[in-house]
């Protein structure tokens, strides 16, 4: 298969349309108008010459944040319109769309660690995740987009595997779709085939059971063009391809598989490669994560949202047009009821004046930033300043300063209605239990 770093890899609907798919083109009217308003536009600072990799790498954050906001709306939108009821050639055009979007993503967060690689490394998350609904949905990426190719999938997941566990899923989920980009890309006919399962982890790297924590392996293969010997040995150099005429042919900024690499490492693991029988090759991510007990609201059905009893009344500080459609859309199909609001300065005044559940904080805004609206939050008199807040940010550095200011939860974009629904509902629930 991949010779490069490979990088950075029904029936016909009833008559009148469904509430979700008339929603998704009201939203779709609605963010046309939101673009096309001229608006303030965030600059980057310029990089002199001399500029060292620290600005570097804070306008690749930049980059990803703000890519990461459109990101978020239309990977929610695609999730909708799954919902409708669309026929066989609408819903591969959906998967299209997804696994497009779930695409972009990983770039971005592969960039801007690309960026920190000469830094003092990595800084991993540990946030609890639902880690067989990430590998069920990275099993639906390479299905659709095998499908897409003329090429047959198969997936796997072990029985055996964890529901839930505590680790990366942004940076996994990122692997992953590399993983997958690749193994199309560089397969012209064939199969494509994705198997998950526990591992018992590596000696030296981990004490097993006894210490909390599982292994997992995520073997990627395909029937590809191969890999030779010494192909393989450059295949992990950052931003080089494994063979200049096949990097010509299929493209590629030898950049994924490197920074693949990296992840994996700092996820207390690693990644192998190796040729497999009949020609083709096998990637094998292995990763090690905590183990965790699944939260007793967590819903059993696949797919399906985390609901509150009843609806919450909100208070988002987005100033993005595109970003407040898109929330809102998500909102309004969780049974929520929305309020938006443009600065964090204006927040403890509206707060403060209205009956709301819970703030919905973006971390880049003009005027004040989101961490210096928390901290004026949590200065208003009880009960206002003890409202549930959840940072939003598409850059994962901005958590810490977030929590450390107050916010009882963060996401990183681009979020999905049952991350967004996960979260609020966790959070209300820790502080009705608090109070």
């Amino acid at each position: 298969m991949a010779k490069v770093s490979r990088g950075g890899r029904s029936k016909r609907r009833a008559k009148g349309e469904p509430p979700k798919a008339r929603i998704a083109k009201s939203v779709v009217k609605s963010v046309t108008k939101a673009v096309a308003k001229p608006g303030r536009k965030r600059t980057a600072p310029k990089a002199s010459p001399k500029a060292g990799p620290g600005l570097i790498e804070t306008a690749l954050a930049a980059f990803a944040h703000e890519v990461r906001t459109p990101l978020t709306g239309i990977l929610a939108i695609s999730n909708l319109l799954a919902t409708s009821d669309l026929d066989e050639r609408e819903r591969r055009w959906v998967d299209t769309i997804k696994a497009g979007a779930e695409h972009l993503a990983s770039l971005a967060t592969l960039f801007v660690d690309a960026a920190r690689s000469e830094g003092p490394g990595l800084e991993i998350r540990q946030d609890f995740f639902d880690l067989c609904t990430l590998a069920r949905h990275a099993g639906d990426s390479l299905a659709g987009r095998a499908a897409a190719k003329g090429l047959r999938a198969s997936v796997e997941i072990s029985a055996k595997l964890p529901a839930f566990a505590v680790g990366d899923p942004v940076r996994l989920r990122a692997a992953l779709e590399n993983l997958i980009d690749n193994a199309v890309k560089f397969t012209e006919q064939g199969s494509i085939e994705l198997r998950v399962a526990p591992v018992r982890a590596a000696k030296g790297a981990a004490k097993g059971k006894a210490d909390g924590r599982i292994g997992v392996a995520f073997a990627i293969s395909d029937s590809g063009i191969g890999l030779t010997l010494s192909e393989v040995k450059r295949l992990f150099r950052p931003f080089s391809q494994a063979n200049v005429s096949i990097a010509a042919r299929f493209g590629g900024a030898g950049l994924g598989l490197s920074s693949v690499k990296q992840l994996a490492r700092a996820m207390g693991g690693d990644i192998v490669v190796a040729q497999r029988k009949g020609g083709g090759t096998v990637f094998t991510l292995n990763v090690l994560l905590a183990s965790a007990a699944g939260p007793a609201s967590a819903s059993s059905s696949e797919g399906a949202a985390v609901r509150p009893s009843q609806g919450l009344r909100l208070l988002s500080v987005e100033d993005n047009p595109f970003g407040r459609v898109v929330l809102n859309t998500i909102l309004t199909e969780l049974g929520h009821h929305a309020e938006f609001i443009g600065q964090g300065e204006g927040a403890p005044d509206r707060l403060a004046q209205g009956a709301f559940d819970a703030v919905l904080m973006d971390m880049v805004l003009p005027g004040i930033g989101g961490v210096e609206a928390i901290r004026r939050i949590r200065a208003l008199p009880p009960p206002h300043g003890r409202t549930v807040i959840v940072g939003i940010s598409g850059r994962a550095e901005d958590e810490a300063a977030a929590r450390d200011a107050g916010a009882d939860a963060f996401l990183v974009k681009p979020v999905s209605p049952r991350a967004l629904a996960t979260a609020l509902l966790e959070a209300t629930r820790r502080a009705a239990t608090a109070t």
